[in-house]
């Protein structure tokens, strides 16, 4: 075997019908298939080398846990154990993935109980279900690679590889390809996930689209309920709805390569005028191509808005290379945005090969200090906002340089979906926006909290504070979680933070809740609470 070329590997691949390729077998991720292991069960307490590196890997430095002991677990029949354990001493229990999650619902210190999956990382097709199966400590990068040098196919998921599926599936999942192909909730076909009964049993189960009853309730949750909330996540299950074929007409087929273009202007050429006409004609061009019937209704879009300190803002957008009118409609979009600043700008352009276009990039490591806001807006910023935008981003000195207001295209195949289809309910957007403050010592965090906290308080100054649904904002993102949102101080409109995540959609998530968790080991700040219960601990 060892003889054989990387070309041979794939003709006996899809000859097989893909099951062996670089995920291994299929029924290597089967409970009880009997497959070998090489990985747990490892248990390890405060004592041990080891639990520093698992316990200090979260993304953000705000934030280190101090569980009682931590489960590096490698398969399924591991996670039940460990999960059982938990529920016998009701104990507090979270999930690590990709370790990403913004804020301390992971690293929380009453948290007793971490299941790392970080090492669950397997990627395969399984001929018999037709689906193809990704292990909940899979990162982005990972399913891209696999996925695509295997059979060609892809998930629209977000842009960067280090992020792990197991939070990022739960709360919808969007990134480059989502105008085109819907978020990676759309694809979602099953899950397979450990839950407990009152009496603390553990068990593994399967819900699927397919399913019916409280098993179908369970999938639904997991298309955007957001993670942590109801059981432990050991494998997500992917095909697209209505696709037919072999493996490769199951998911989305991602373009060969991208054609790409980036604008740049500098703080010192935009004076207050010029500022608020290119975000403006930024709004007003973006809105006006929202649907998936615009001739723009598969380009990704991105602004960054840097601090003055900074000293840049840029727009990048990217279109199939293969589309006939790529570059005449990426000049245009160009055109539009430099004619409306009427200011000094920057251009480039780039054609590249689609799967390096999504792992190539310099990420950022992890492990500074920051603090994420999201905004899920359903028309552009009115100029009230641009001009609270362009004053706080020239506030502060050279210490706020990493602050930054990133903006991304929404709408397309997204919002063709009903806002109840799944438990991801924001499916009439235009914008991500997330506001962040990022730096590096203990001795700034006041002045950068304070920073992103009045900016993102100014922007929704008529709704308390914070992207109370109406005509111009759709809620908060769950996956770009924010624990100022269950603050009263910080929150004065009045709408609880669950209607900002999940609209109307949050007592049905409620009720799945009671079902699959009736013990609420799964819980923090702003986990989905059971009928009648209290709200968790206070952020």
């Amino acid at each position: 075997m060892a003889r054989l070329t990387r070309r041979r590997l794939l003709e006996l691949s899809a000859l097989s019908g893909g099951a062996t390729l670089l995920g291994g077998p299929a029924a290597a991720s089967t409970p009880g298939a009997g497959s070998p292991r090489t990985l747990g069960p490892v248990v390890l307490e405060p004592d041990d080398p080891r639990y520093a590196e698992l316990t200090t890997r979260g993304y953000n430095g705000r934030f280190t846990g101090s569980p009682d002991v931590v489960h590096l677990v490698g398969s399924a029949e591991q996670v039940v154990r460990a999960v059982e354990e938990a529920a016998r001493g009701r104990r507090r229990v979270a999930v690590r993935s990709g370790g990403h999650c913004f804020e301390n619902l992971v690293d929380d210190p009453a948290v007793r109980v971490l299941i790392d999956v970080s090492e669950m990382t397997e990627v395969s097709y399984d001929p018999r279900r037709r689906v193809f199966a990704v292990e909940a400590g899979a990162t982005l990068g990972r399913v891209y690679r696999t996925l695509y040098l295997g059979w060609g196919v892809t998930l629209p998921g977000g842009g960067c590889p280090a992020v792990g599926v197991g939070g990022h599936v739960a709360g919808g999942g969007y990134g480059a390809l989502s105008r085109r192909y819907g978020l990676v909730v759309d694809h979602l076909h099953g899950v397979e996930v450990v839950v407990t009964d009152p009496a603390g049993r553990a068990r593994l189960v399967t819900a699927t689209r397919d399913s019916t009853g409280a098993e179908r309730d369970l999938w639904w949750a997991h298309t955007g309920g957001g993670g942590g909330n109801f059981g432990v996540v050991t494998r997500y299950l992917f095909r697209t709805p209505g696709a037919a074929g072999g493996p490769a007409e199951l998911l989305p087929r991602p373009p060969g390569a991208t054609r790409s273009m980036s604008l740049g202007w500098r703080w010192q050429d935009l004076d207050r005028a010029a500022f608020t006409r290119l975000l403006r004609a930024h709004g007003d061009w973006h809105h006006r191509h929202i649907g998936s019937d615009s001739p723009y209704g598969e380009l990704s879009s991105g602004l960054t808005l840097g601090h003055r300190a900074n000293g840049l803002i840029t727009v990048d957008a990217a279109l199939d290379a293969a589309h006939p009118r790529a570059g005449e409609l990426l000049d245009a979009f160009a055109a539009g945005l430099t004619g409306a600043a009427g200011a000094p700008h920057t251009s480039t352009s780039t054609t590249t090969p689609w799967l390096k276009s999504v792992l190539g990039g310099v990420q950022w490591p992890g492990g500074a200090r920051f603090k994420s806001k999201s905004t899920l807006l359903r028309k552009p910023w009115d100029d009230r906002q641009i001009g609270v935008l362009h004053d706080h981003l020239s506030r502060g000195g050279a210490e706020f340089a990493t602050a930054a207001v990133y903006l991304t295209f929404l709408g397309g195949r997204i919002n063709d979906v009903p806002s109840e289809a799944t438990a991801m309910p924001h499916r009439d957007c235009l914008f991500s926006a997330v506001h962040e403050a990022l730096w590096g010592e203990e001795e700034q965090t006041g002045r950068q909290l304070a920073w992103v906290r009045d900016l993102y308080r100014e922007l929704h100054a008529d709704t308390g504070g914070v992207p109370v649904p109406n005509d111009a904002n759709s809620g908060a993102y769950v996956n770009y979680p924010d624990n100022d949102l269950a603050n009263p101080r910080l929150n004065t409109s009045g709408v609880p933070w669950s209607t900002l995540y999940h609209r109307d959609l949050y007592a049905r998530l409620r009720r799945v809740k009671e079902r699959w968790d009736p013990l609420d080991l799964f819980h923090h700040a702003l986990s989905v609470r059971p009928p009648g219960a209290e709200p968790s601990s206070s952020p």
